[in-house]
Parts: structure tokens; C-alpha cells; sequence
């Protein structure tokens, strides 16, 4: 730490002010200006509370989350903030300061758990000058640009996928274009492999040539168990994952890589389901119905999820999209009372259409590509969160000088 670094508190440097409150019924406006709970945005206004950028503090609710807003926005009543004051400090900086101070350790004794504004106000801190505020901003707020960047990347490349299997499976775009004489906007060896006319079936209209099956005939559907968690055998150093529905809600893409918790091959072995080979499709069957993603490694479920294995004639991108494209029909078809649960005994006879394995095939080609590029790009955030999370503490402590780190940035530019 260099000597021109100050001893301060948050309260001197940045001190919270509280948000102002702003009914459900006023959040849903098509306006510009974003609206921010203690968890992040939670609706839109057509005016702000804050005219400037600002870093968002949860005070009730999701207790100490530190959210950042480049625009003017308003903070509601269960939340604080700090206003953008340039020249008198960094607004990037603070963001990441904040987020490295534990806030979400300090709550209140009372019955409604709270960020304790005063408590928070002594807590010391140290603070480069002005110049090395911004230079330890840009290092963590490049890493963040680029994992965002990475993000919208992914729902972009999600997005075309599922235009491409909505398009041909749903819509039946190629085969309606080829019935009525018109282009198919394909290349002719794929165009080649769809029927010019339609035939009917339980489902109504399909093309000529394809089929209709139970989805429990056309993939194996199985299901999870917990492996008993007062058996340490179990559980100690345990290098499989163990996904559940949590997991899959926490993806910002359908795929699995990891898990928060990992079992031994003695776990693994008390679930009938055993070890899912890399490839299959998941989907949480309640609390709540619909969470989907693909395992890209072997994982072992909870009783929480049916397990799709694609080791048939459709492929796992085709039934990733189908169970989304017909998430409402699956709902329809679950039971229970305290709440809602598809069992696998209601889900196998559900119907799908089955295409030309030669159409399947050409959907493959386009889409595979697709997928990889996310996985990597998930890789790659995951990598860079990381590094993040590592230099965080140390850049804003005064341990690490930017000056030191500079060599990181320049491999991302």
C-alpha cells in the first residue's frame, strides 16, 4: 500500500442514503429508468429518484447485496444507496469496495433482519487516491465487462438456436414454404430432406413422413435420490456432482458444468440412476416444474429432477427445446397437493413429434456449434469470476498495485 492511501470510514467516504419507496402497481411502467430492490432490478419507472449512476445497497430483503447502476435510477424503500459524486471518488471503485466488505455479515437483532446503516457507516476502511481508485476500477471492471459481455453472447446464441428448432419443429416453416412453392431460404441438400406436405395425427398436422411417439419411448427418463447426508462416506470428498434444483435455477445458460455439492462413488452408488452420462437433459419436476439444462459432465441427481439420457434418435438439443417449446402441457400433466410435481410415470406419455433423421441431423449441424461456443464461453466467465474474486480483496486493500496486474488486461483486450 502506498503512503498517499487514507485511513477513513464508509460513512466519510460514502455515505448510505435511503431509498425512497415506489409502489408494485408504479414498477411496471414501459419506461427507461430501472427500479432496484435489495436482489437487483425489479421492475421499471418513467422517472428516477437518482439522476446520476449510483451503487445500489440491499438493506432489507437480500441484506447487503451491492449492485451498480451506470444510469440514473430509484432505489426503493428496502434499499440504500450511494450517489455519484465525481471527483470526490471513483463510483466503480466504491461499487467493488463495498462488495468486499462483508456487508452482507451485518445485519440488525431485530425481528426483520436489516443492514445496519450506522454499523456500516464506522466500519474503517483504506482508499487510494483518486487516479488509483480508477485504476483498480478499470482492472475489476474490465473483468466484469467481459463476463457480462459473455452472458449476452450466450442468450444471443440460445436465442438462435431455439429460432432455428421453433422454425422447423413448431412452425414447420421449411415444409409449409416447400408445400406453397415458395423458397426455403436453405441450402438445397437440406432442403432436399423436408416432405412438401402434411398428414394427420394425435397432434394434429405434421409433415408427411414423420412420426408421433411418447417421449418415455424416444429418450430414458429416470430419476434422482439424496444419498443419506448423516453418512459421511457419502459425502467426504466426494468428486462427483450432485445437482439439484437449485443449481439449475442459479444458470444464466441451460447447461451444467458443476455443482454446489459433490458425492463419493459410495453416494453415487445409492442412487438407482447412478452416474448420467455428459449429454443429458435435465429438468426440475418440482419446486418448481420447468428449470432445464443440459449436463455437459456426468452428474448424479436428487429426486427433484427426471433425467433425460438422449441415447436414441433425439438428439438432447432437440429435447432441451421441446420441453421448453411444451413446458405448459408437461405443468398440466403434474399432480400433487402441497405442490405441483411431474412424476415420470405422467411425463413418459407425453407425446412428440419425431422427425427425419436426416432433418435432425442437419438441425444438429447448425446448432451444436452453437453450444460449444456457450460452454466455452461459460468456461471462460468462470475463469475470469475467479480472478476477480482473487483480486478483488487485494486491489482495494492497498496488497496488489494495479501498476502489477497490468499485464491481465491487456491479454483481454
Amino acid at each position: 500500500m502506498g503512503s498517499e492511501w487514507i485511513d477513513t470510514t464508509v460513512g466519510d467516504f460514502c455515505p448510505f442514503k435511503y431509498g425512497k419507496g415506489l409502489p408494485e402497481s408504479k414498477r411496471n411502467l414501459a419506461g427507461a429508468i430501472p427500479v432496484y430492490g435489495s436482489n437487483g432490478i425489479v421492475g421499471k419507472h418513467d422517472v428516477p429518484f437518482v439522476e446520476r449512476a449510483g451503487i445500489i445497497i440491499g438493506r432489507k430483503g437480500t441484506v447487503g447485496a451491492v449492485h451498480y447502476s451506470d444510469k440514473p435510477f430509484w432505489p426503493i424503500d428496502t434499499t440504500f444507496f450511494v450517489s455519484d459524486e465525481p471527483g470526490k471518488r471513483d463510483l466503480r471503485f466504491t461499487y467493488y469496495l463495498l462488495k468486499g466488505l462483508g456487508l452482507e455479515q451485518m445485519n440488525s437483532d431485530s425481528a426483520v433482519p436489516g443492514l445496519n446503516r450506522d454499523a456500516a457507516h464506522m466500519k474503517d476502511i483504506v482508499v487510494p487516491p483518486l487516479p488509483d481508485q480508477s485504476a483498480i476500477a478499470h482492472i475489476l471492471g474490465t473483468l466484469d465487462d467481459k463476463i457480462e459481455l459473455n452472458r449476452k453472447m450466450n442468450k444471443t446464441l440460445e436465442a438462435m438456436a431455439r429460432a432455428i428448432f421453433k422454425s422447423w419443429f413448431v412452425d414447420f416453416d421449411p415444409v409449409r414454404a416447400k408445400a406453397e412453392g415458395r423458397d426455403l431460404s436453405l441450402p438445397k441438400e437440406i432442403a432436399d430432406f423436408f416432405p412438401d406436405s402434411f398428414e394427420d395425427s394425435v397432434l394434429g398436422e405434421i409433415p408427411k413422413g414423420w412420426e408421433v411417439k411418447q417421449i418415455g419411448d424416444v429418450v430414458r427418463c429416470v430419476g434422482g435420490a439424496t444419498p443419506s447426508t448423516k453418512e459421511p462416506l457419502y459425502w467426504e470428498g466426494g468428486t462427483s456432482p450432485f445437482v439439484t434444483p437449485r443449481d439449475m435455477s442459479n444458470l444464466n445458460s441451460p447447461v451444467i458444468l458443476d455443482s454446489e455439492r459433490y458425492i463419493t462413488q459410495e453416494g453415487v452408488d445409492t442412487i438407482s440412476s447412478g452416474l448420467l452420462p455428459a449429454g443429458t437433459v435435465l429438468l426440475s419436476s418440482r419446486a418448481p416444474i420447468g428449470y432445464l439444462s443440459i449436463a455437459e459432465v456426468p452428474v448424479s441427481i436428487n429426486q427433484g429432477i427426471i433425467a433425460m439420457i438422449c441415447d436414441g434418435v433425439l438428439p438432447n438439443y432437440y429435447i432441451l427445446f421441446w420441453t421448453e417449446t411444451y413446458m405448459e402441457i408437461i405443468k398440466s400433466n403434474a399432480g400433487g397437493t402441497t405442490f405441483a410435481e411431474i412424476s415420470k410415470k405422467n411425463f413418459r406419455p407425453i407425446n412428440i413429434v419425431v422427425p427425419s433423421l436426416k432433418v435432425l441431423g442437419k438441425f444438429v449441424d447448425y446448432v451444436k456449434p452453437l453450444y460449444e461456443k456457450i460452454i466455452y464461453n461459460l468456461i471462460e466467465s468462470k475463469d475470469l469470476t475467479t480472478l476477480r474474486d482473487s483480486l478483488l480483496p487485494k486491489l482495494i486493500s492497498g496488497k496488489l498495485c494495479a501498476s502489477e496486474v497490468n499485464g491481465v488486461m491487456d491479454t483481454l483486450a
